[in-house]
């Protein structure tokens, strides 16, 4: 008797949204130029695309090993897309 049935397609589920995540995340990185992120005073370009490049590599090649990993790259991802890319996409927009 399966207990969880769905809990295999529920993590399936949560893998594919974070993946997507920190895959927009990256490519989104790509976009803004690297004076934008000097003068909205936030990290290099480079250092954000290796970041999240790196989360997504991680979760691609690792997804069951290394948790804490996983969970620092997904707070980075979020982070990101929180902070980062607001203050770049208003620097734009002026």
């Amino acid at each position: 008797m399966d207990v969880f049935p769905n809990q295999s397609n529920i993590m399936l589920l949560v893998f594919f949204v974070l993946l997507a995540v920190k895959i927009y995340s990256f490519v989104s990185s790509l976009t803004f130029s690297a004076e934008s992120y000097e003068a909205a005073g936030k990290l290099t370009k480079p250092a954000w695309t290796i970041i999240l490049g790196l989360a997504v590599v991680l979760q691609l090649l690792f997804s069951t090993s290394s948790l804490l990993l996983h969970l620092i790259f997904t707070v980075a991802a979020f982070v990101y897309l929180a902070d980062v890319r607001p203050a770049l996409a208003g620097l734009t927009r002026r």
